[in-house]
């Protein structure tokens, strides 16, 4: 059985229509007092439970709702409860940067089991590591091949060239450049650590010049260093940028930034609703919906999840 919140039901009916299931029938609201109910409107006593959840602004509302719909399941018997999280919530906050921080990653884990969750599935996780935060099964979904064939289909892969826009995500440009067969380039970045959302470009590491450069992360926020990284590529002679990113978190400036920025095309996928107002001329988004219906299904009858990604994870 499949569940939505409201944060963006639009998601959840799409995988529900390639599944070719309906979604549970559910009443949710918020009281004046901003306390949120849930109640299913149909028995859920024995089933296995998907609990679909986009996680964009206000996430605390979003994470809250998720959690009160696995404690409603938990208690009308569900068999078993998959919390889908498309973009984990707190994903950012997988480690102390300085003392007397929290790991609010962790303690999000922690929250879904205490509910009653199972198991988790979630889309390209900010940090490998936050699937040992949870005590149980988690799914890791990757976008990539998602990506990788819009890029393959619009672009010439032979002058391509995948650029890290920090040492951070070295590793997703690696398996970018095994996908397309594309050299590597880097760029050494600093962020201060005590200004929010700021970032120094340093240096390019790596061949650029006269190369269509695709600059490749797991999400685009705020947008100031992936459009910093595009004018650094740029002023080292690269001949087009283009930029994937799983997650269109898009906050603050990030629409003006990347419509005046020197990007061709930004590429990402729909884990998070993007409304009208944030969306641009170069904005392509693709549906990420197949590939959760896929892993559910391979979830639902036993299957394996990894073989949908070659045996990773």
């Amino acid at each position: 059985m499949l569940f939505t919140g409201r944060a963006y039901p639009e998601l959840a009916h799409e995988i529900a229509d390639l599944m070719k299931v309906e979604l549970v029938p559910t009443r949710a609201l918020a009281y004046a007092n901003s306390e949120i109910y849930v109640r299913f409107e149909e028995s859920v006593r024995g089933s296995d439970a998907f609990v679909i959840q986009s996680h964009s602004a206000p996430v605390n509302e979003w994470v809250m709702e998720q959690l009160i719909m696995v404690d409603a399941l938990k208690r009308a018997s569900a068999k078993r409860i998959t919390v889908v999280a498309p973009f984990y919530p707190y994903a950012r906050q997988d480690k102390k940067h300085a003392g007397r921080e929290p790991i609010s990653a962790r303690l999000i884990a922690d929250l879904y089991k205490t509910a009653g969750a199972d198991r988790l599935m979630s889309v390209d996780l900010h940090a490998a590591q936050i699937q040992g935060f949870f005590d149980g099964p988690v799914d890791h979904l990757w976008a990539l091949p998602v990506l990788a064939k819009h890029v393959k289909a619009q672009y010439d892969t032979s002058e391509m060239t995948i650029v890290s826009p920090d040492a951070g995500r070295v590793r997703l440009a690696d398996m970018w450049s095994d996908q397309l067969g594309c050299p590597l380039a880097i760029i050494h970045k600093r962020r201060d650590p005590n200004v929010a959302n700021t970032v120094a470009v340093h240096e390019v590491v790596g061949d650029v010049q006269g190369r269509v450069c695709l600059l490749v992360d797991d999400m685009i926020d705020t947008a100031g260093t992936i459009c910093q990284a595009a004018e650094a590529l740029v002023a080292r002679g690269a001949k087009s940028v283009i930029a994937a990113a799983t997650h269109p978190v898009l906050s603050g400036p990030a629409t003006e930034r990347l419509n005046d920025s020197l990007f061709e095309e930004v590429i990402v996928t729909n884990t998070l609703a993007i409304p009208p107002e944030r969306q641009f001329g170069k904005l392509t988004v693709l549906s990420i919906a197949p590939l959760i219906a896929r892993a559910i299904q391979e979830v639902f009858e036993d299957g394996s999840v990894t073989s949908l990604f070659n045996g990773a994870s």
